[in-house]
């Protein structure tokens, strides 16, 4: 346990940082963004993940086994769609979401 803090002051900021991740989501208009928002939602659900084991279960090590496996499935994530907006920005020279709806056609 962490001296001095209280799990429902980590769960609020865990909580805080989830929800700034999905407005930032769901309101942005450039990919670059987006992206970020959704690495700000998985490091909020690992934080979780580790605070919660902590807690609850401190000698054993499934939220950290989980936030291992959340951190390379965000690293993954990354890299694929990094890749996908260079390639859509070599097509069409912009990463607004707005923009992508002309690859439809």
């Amino acid at each position: 346990m962490i001296a001095g803090i209280n799990i429902y002051e980590i769960l609020t900021l865990t909580s805080i940082l989830f929800f700034i991740g999905l407005y930032g989501f769901f309101t942005r208009e450039n990919l670059i963004t987006v992206l970020l928002s959704i690495e700000l939602i998985l490091n909020a659900s690992a934080l979780n993940f580790v605070l919660i084991n902590t807690y609850l279960y401190p000698d054993l090590l499934q939220g950290a086994i989980f936030t291992i496996f959340i951190i390379a499935l965000a690293a993954a994530e990354t890299a694929l769609a990094i890749a996908i907006i260079i390639n859509l920005y070599k097509l069409i020279y912009s990463v607004e979401v707005k923009d992508t709806e002309t690859m439809k056609y």
